[in-house]
């Protein structure tokens, strides 16, 4: 079940200070800029919502089984999220703390569903590392996230910062010739396929909280 002690913003806002506190400025110059902008962009304008249909999908999972989006909804509800990569602190956490709920999504008819550009070695690493119960899939290229209207290309400025002081060079590390990324997204949809929840955003430092989907989950039930 969800950690009643903390919730997923206060360990988000943990990693973040920890980041402020040791990253010189030039670099929080950088990642805020990076961020504002996309915000101030219209990218989500036109992205799946609550009340759209859910896009389907067949993706491959860590051991090269075929799984799709439709066949997933015919046992129940499915809660899909992105994350951008076992790299992202962020999106290890958001990870951790879905798994934690794993069992109140399943108690309620729910299956979880993680998406990542990353490459399916990649993808098992951080399914093996946070002990995932769940499926975790490779949207190679990001053809999944953008048919949902929530991908994204890095700016030269954030590019260059991940590849030459992180070390991360997002199109060898995802075999692309892109540094696309997904925005932070998470759905709630029901049986029929319609999305009942819906949450974007455009800080990769910011999740949707576990208690929400719960929550909605339960109104479907």
């Amino acid at each position: 079940m969800e950690n009643k002690e903390k919730r997923l913003d206060q360990e988000l806002k943990k990693i973040m200070n920890d980041f402020s506190q040791s990253a010189p400025d030039e670099v929080k110059e950088i990642i805020g800029k990076g961020i504002s902008t996309l915000a101030e962009s219209d990218l989500l304008a036109n992205a799946i919502k609550e009340g759209h249909k859910a896009p389907d999908f067949v993706l491959t999972n860590h051991q090269g089984e075929k799984v799709s989006l439709s066949n997933m909804l015919q046992n129940g509800p499915v809660v899909l999220t992105w994350y951008r990569g076992g790299w992202c602190p962020f999106c290890n956490m958001q990870l951790q703390y879905l798994q934690r709920s794993l069992p109140a999504f399943q108690e309620l008819g729910a299956s979880l569903l993680a998406l990542t550009p990353e490459k399916p070695d990649g993808s098992l690493s951080v399914k093996e590392k946070n002990e995932l119960e769940f499926e975790v899939l490779s949207d190679f290229n990001n053809g999944v996230a953008k048919s949902y209207g929530i991908v994204f290309k890095l700016n030269d400025e954030v590019s260059d910062l991940y590849k030459n002081t992180f070390g991360l060079d997002l199109e060898a590390y995802n075999d692309t010739d892109s540094d696309e990324l997904p925005v932070p997204a998470t759905y709630v949809i029901d049986k029929t396929g319609l999305v009942k929840y819906a949450y974007l955003n455009a800080d990769y430092t910011q999740r949707a909280e576990p208690h929400e989907m719960i929550e909605v989950l339960k109104k479907i039930k």
